[in-house]
């Protein structure tokens, strides 16, 4: 039995930035509004027909290949994580492969929203620790600007939301002491429908039917968010899942040297951060610029903390999220 370890970080964002005050023109809001529910105070959104999902995804591919000092064509599977693929079908993975030009390997989407970064690392270690696979390509991107409800009624959503890529290459580790030490997954379907995009999707409402019916008052195709409530869940279930992989082996909150939110919310974060008592050189937060980017978040995140000099081998690093589904997760990492 394997280990896996992160052999290559990259990540990428457009180059558009998108500050608070740029918002109060085109909605009733302001800096401080923002600021103080969310902590943002600016996120990238693509120029329309510049970026996709996948293109994202390439790019910020690239980087950890080129970091992991190996070629494409030692990638012998793709993992790729997002809520907002380019197509509809086929997902993003095979575009991946194309674009890159790798040789016919298998690629996976994985639809678990906010969590998907974490659910795709999770089943890539899980492959290199039976021996299936060598070195993986993780993927997690998001383009959320061109389906978002910018006016004052859906400001309680979108001001939160960013565009970018971050992606990772993993390889396998024969030191079991070493690398992703252990993942944990969760889901509470319960609570779907208070985190959702309902439209377009074959069970509620296809495309056709909202042309058809021409209703303004339809925003289906909107993102949905009950926000108090998806608060209220989340720190309970960061709190557990950051607690499961710490006991699973043997560590205590005392023992992390980097965790890594997903970027949901700094009021999230800041949270947790005062429940385990961890200090700030202990978190890295970077949704104050780029918003919550979803699946993109954690690996964005992750490749900034460790560009900065804030990851080093021997740390703790602590991965967790939690999002719509409800879904969430960690990942233990002894760099």
């Amino acid at each position: 039995m394997y280990n896996s370890k992160i052999l290559g970080l990259g990540y990428y964002v457009p180059e558009n930035v998108v500050t608070n005050d740029d918002l109060t023109k085109v909605m009733e809001t302001s800096d401080e509004w923002i600021q103080e529910r969310t902590g943002i105070k600016e996120r990238r959104h693509v120029i329309k027909g510049e970026d996709t999902t996948t293109s994202m995804g390439v790019k910020a591919a690239k980087i950890a290949i080129e970091r992991a000092g190996i070629s494409k064509d030692d990638i012998d599977f793709i993992i790729f994580a997002t809520l907002s693929p380019d197509y509809y079908f086929p997902g993003p993975g095979v575009l991946v492969q194309r674009d890159l030009d790798i040789k016919t390997v298998g690629a996976l989407d994985v639809r678990n929203q906010c969590s998907g970064f974490v659910y795709a690392i999770s089943v890539a270690d899980q492959f290199i620790k039976t021996g299936m696979y060598k070195n993986i390509l993780v993927i997690g991107s998001e383009l959320h600007s061109t389906g978002l409800d910018m006016t004052t009624k859906g400001r309680g959503v979108s001001v939160i939301f960013g565009d970018g890529a971050g992606a990772a290459v993993l390889t396998r580790e024969e030191d079991t002491s070493k690398g992703i030490l252990s993942t944990h997954l969760h889901s509470e379907g319960k609570h779907a429908e208070e985190l959702a995009l309902i439209a377009p999707g074959m069970g509620k409402r296809w495309v056709l039917d909202i042309l058809e019916d021409n209703d303004p008052e339809d925003d289906s195709y909107y993102p949905h968010m009950n926000g108090q409530f998806v608060f209220k869940n989340a720190v309970v279930r960061f709190s557990e899942v950051i607690m499961e992989g710490l006991k699973k082996n043997n560590l205590s909150p005392q023992d992390i040297d980097m965790l890594i939110p997903h970027q949901a919310n700094l009021r999230i974060s800041q949270f947790i951060q005062g429940k385990f008592r961890l200090n700030d050189d202990q978190v890295f937060n970077n949704i104050m610029k780029y918003g919550n980017t979803t699946a993109a978040s954690i690996p964005i995140a992750l490749t900034e903390a460790w560009e900065q000099g804030k990851i080093n081998e021997g740390d703790l690093v602590v991965l967790a999220a939690f999002g719509s589904g409800f879904t969430w997760g960690s990942v233990i990492i002894r760099w």
